[in-house]
């Protein structure tokens, strides 16, 4: 089996793929940085999308997500835009914890691993 590095970069690949398994990197709001929680999670679930499309799979084969909030207070919000996300029955085993990420103008990252 070979590895497939779906944007490959020179410290991370946005996606790694091998054999049926897809990883994805931590992804952020990158093209909503500053924004409210719920455009924030819009946005970070809109790249997923992309990366598992390019990795020949989709939202309803995930099987782990991690996700990092800096506010616990925003949890809500965010499981708001999950939940509208996840297609009925397919929700995957899933963590959410309040950190501290590595810019201020982000204030979610959501990291998933997929079956294709």
């Amino acid at each position: 089996m070979s590895i497939e590095r779906i944007e490959p970069g020179k410290r991370l690949s946005q996606a790694v793929a091998y054999g049926n398994l897809v990883f994805l990197a931590g992804q952020v709001a990158q093209d909503k940085p500053g924004a409210s929680m719920a455009e924030q999670t819009r946005n970070v679930l809109d790249r997923i999308d992309a990366l598992l499309a390019q990795a020949g799979t989709d939202k309803s084969k995930i099987l782990s997500a991690n996700i990092w909030i800096t506010d616990m207070r925003q949890f809500a919000e965010m499981n708001e835009v999950w939940d509208a996300w996840v297609p009925p029955g397919c929700a995957p085993a899933r963590a959410t914890v309040e950190a501290r990420l590595a810019s201020p103008d982000y204030c979610v990252e959501i990291m998933v691993v997929a079956a294709r």
